[in-house]
Parts: C-alpha cells; structure tokens; sequence
C-alpha cells in the first residue's frame, strides 16, 4: 500500500531522547523522597510515549508523591541541558529520512518547543519544516488518537492513507485507534504487544522506506 503521509513519533523514534528525559525524571522524583521499589526501568515502562500531564498524574496517583508548583518548570530546564549536551537522533535516521520522499510530519507527545530544539540538535528540521504537531494542541494525548488525527486534518490526508511510525504502546495503540496503518520500531524486540494489536515490527531504520512502499 501506498501511504500519502508518513506520521512520526519523536521521542525513541527520531531522536534518542527518551533514556535521557527518563534519568532526569527518575532524578528529580528521587529528590522528592521517591520509593525504591520505581526504579529507572520501571518509570521509563510506566512513561514512555505519554504527555507531561499524563507522567505527573502516573506519579501523584501510583507513586504517591505531591509535585511542588515548580517542579516541571526545573522539570525542563535540566532536560533541556541535558539534551542540548547529550541528544543524537536514532541510529538510521537521518538517512532514512532522505529515502522517504512522501508528505511527513511529526506527532509527539512532547511541547512544541521541545520538538523544535530536539529536531534542530540532530540536524533533522529540514526534513519537517513547520509540520510538527503536539500534544499540547489536542484534548487528550496518546494513547487517544487525537494527535494523530489532528496532525492528518492539518496535513490535509485521511487517516486511512496515513502511515505512523511509532516504538511506545501509547502511540502505537493510538495510531491503531486513529485508524492508522502502524510501524513499530522495535529494535531490541519485546514487540509481541505490538504485533498482537496489528501493527508492522521493524528493528531498523534503513528497513522503512522499503516497508513504506
């Protein structure tokens, strides 16, 4: 099939920002007295692919702590550091992206300011332009299919000829939900979830444009 756009996730999927926003996340809620027993790997499971307002609710709610009013501004202002010093794209990426020559964009759960600086830090702007979307423009984030849908609409496609490319269960559950053909980036397997709810498993970026065609 044919697909009229190609939809991507950032975070995990374009750049490897994840295991960077997870440390300072995981570092911050130890400050605050965080229990042992939610250790890195287990906050990276808990968050991955979900919305700022979704993270601070899984951790008031399931971690029981209370967050300080500033906490998510000193929150962004340490990934932000550590992004600037740390980030690189996803190993394939930038020529991967050179292959697809169809419509994309972007669709991540992160703030649009995050998305800008994220992209221009590995060298990946060009290849979206202003067609990034967030969450922050949507009701309800992954793994609604709101984002999706909305970043269909504005690409002027429907959602039945789009295409995403995603490597968390939020996103993944919500492309399906968007009526979305999904691309699961897998590299390191555990991927029977994802190919339980239909989507296509790939472990690696120079296999896309192929997958795409």
């Amino acid at each position: 099939m044919a697909f009229d756009l190609i939809i991507f996730d950032m975070d995990g999927t374009l750049v490897d920002s994840e295991p960077i926003a997870n440390r300072v996340f995981h570092e911050k809620l130890v400050q605050l007295g965080l229990d042992p027993r939610f250790d890195e790997a287990t906050l990276a499971a808990d968050l991955t692919g979900l919305a700022l307002s979704s993270c601070f609710a899984i951790v008031r709610e399931r971690y029981g702590l209370m967050l300080p009013e500033d906490f998510e501004t000193d929150l962004q202002a340490e990934t932000y550091q550590r992004l600037r010093s740390d980030l690189r794209p996803v190993a394939g990426v930038p020529d991967m992206l050179q292959q697809i020559g169809r419509p994309k964009c972007v669709a991540s759960s992160s703030e649009l300011d995050k998305i800008a600086l994220s992209l221009e830090l590995c060298g990946l702007s060009g290849h979206f332009g202003p067609h990034t979307f967030s969450a922050q423009q949507v009701q309800n984030g992954k793994p609604h299919p709101d984002l999706f849908l909305f970043a269909a609409d504005r690409m002027g496609h429907m959602p039945k000829a789009c295409a995403v490319v995603e490597d968390s269960l939020p996103g993944a559950t919500a492309g399906i939900r968007a009526g979305m053909t999904v691309f699961a980036y897998r590299p390191d397997g555990d991927d029977e979830a994802f190919a339980a709810m239909g989507c296509r498993v790939f472990d690696d970026m120079a296999s896309l444009p192929a997958l795409l065609r």
